[in-house]
């Protein structure tokens, strides 16, 4: 296997496509243009922006952000018939991804075809697509599902009619990482001059890692939605992405990590879909201890319990007086309300803290504290 530190990976993001195919989702053209900024201050390589057949409005948006002059590219997504490429050419998009059903269920209880229409199907958009002087991602719909000789022989069409790379997408979330990563490393092998991207869901909570997997069976391009927002499940969240490849993989794809709790607060706003406050990598809470011996560990050296330090994506740390604190603990918790308390006033307060978080079901605010702060001081003044 190769040194994945060393291999160059892409970020696409969906959010404006796929992202807003979620169930009751819709993003005004003000919310479109802020995200795509957001997303393109960031770094993210490619932005997945809609589907121009819709109809007229959403071809406007579309052109609304072609006129931003991003540095991402731009991609449509668009079924193998060419009047669809048509509507996004009339957009002023370079970039369009062909989708196609590739699974024999798709193809036989979906659309009612054959394998052999959907060999010359591919030939014929991606050939209009090229005429036009397009970059072309093939996107076979239900990959996962599919006869892997068939979709090697896909992306043998592809690659002789002058496709840019082929999407394999895990279109109902079923795949586990394994056979993700031997179901993209044996497209690789057999097809090597074609670039291959994953499209992740998350039906069965694997969508991160399953992008993960296919990076290390080959991919070079990796799907994502911020928050994981998508259909059903979601798909795999780009801050999730783009974090563990860093963290786990030793890839660092070159995208402003500090700017992400920001364009996810953004998302949850525009979609509303509130962000949880334990949601990974994002969330508000990710980084607020509590139980004295993490507590403890966190205030002498943060590397203990955190594997990456809140100011890379964009969040604070918050040491939480609750019922499990220790006496470290409680000495900050005080300081982070500008109250300065001894190891021992500490250990006096800690019966009292632990009893009030009881009642409180939760932790204790900075009223709860300077309540029984002031108690201990008149308890110890009328000694």
């Amino acid at each position: 296997m190769s040194d994945l530190s060393k291999t160059a990976v892409f970020i696409g993001d969906t959010t404006l496509r796929d992202g807003e195919q979620t169930a009751g989702v819709v993003f005004s053209a003000k919310e479109k243009i802020s995200i795509a900024r957001h997303l393109d201050a960031m770094g993210v390589h490619e932005l997945e922006c809609g589907i121009p057949a819709m109809g007229r409005e959403e071809r406007s948006s579309i052109r609304a952000l072609v006129d931003l002059g991003l540095s991402a590219r731009l991609i449509t997504w668009n079924r193998a018939l060419i009047p669809d490429i048509e509507a996004s050419i009339s957009c002023g998009i370079t970039a369009v991804d062909i989708s196609l059903s590739v699974s024999d269920i798709m193809i036989e209880n979906k659309i009612n075809k054959s394998r052999d229409w959907v060999r010359e199907q591919l030939k014929r958009a991606l050939g209009f697509a090229k005429e036009h002087g397009l970059y072309v991602c093939v996107g076979g719909e239900d990959a996962s599902r599919a006869d892997s000789e068939f979709l090697i022989d896909l992306m043998r069409i592809a690659r002789e009619n002058g496709a840019d790379r082929f999407r394999f997408c895990d279109t109902l979330g079923i795949l586990d990482p394994f056979t993700m990563f031997e179901k993209v490393g044996a497209l690789t092998a057999a097809v090597p001059e074609l670039d291959i991207e994953v499209h992740t869901h998350n039906d069965l909570g694997l969508a991160t890692a399953n992008a993960l997997a296919g990076v290390k069976g080959g991919a070079r391009y990796i799907s994502t939605t911020v928050n994981g927002l998508g259909e059903r499940a979601g798909n795999a969240a780009l801050e999730e992405v783009v974090m563990a490849l860093k963290v786990a993989c030793g890839i660092d794809v070159g995208i402003d990590t500090r700017r992400l709790a920001a364009v996810s607060r953004l998302v949850g706003q525009a979609s509303n879909r509130t962000v949880p406050a334990w949601k990974a990598v994002v969330g508000e809470k990710v980084f607020s201890h509590e139980s004295g011996l993490h507590t403890d560990g966190v205030l002498k050296n943060p590397s203990n319990y955190e594997g990456f330090p809140p100011e890379e994506v964009g969040l604070t740390r918050h040491i939480v007086a609750g019922k499990h604190s220790g006496t470290n603990g409680i000495v900050e918790s005080y300081r982070q309300i500008g109250i300065p308390v001894s190891r021992e006033e500490a250990q006096q307060l800690i019966s009292k803290v632990r009893s009030t978080a009881q009642r409180l079901k939760g932790p204790l605010g900075p009223k709860e504290l300077m309540s029984l702060h002031q108690r201990m001081t008149l308890s110890l003044a009328a000694a």
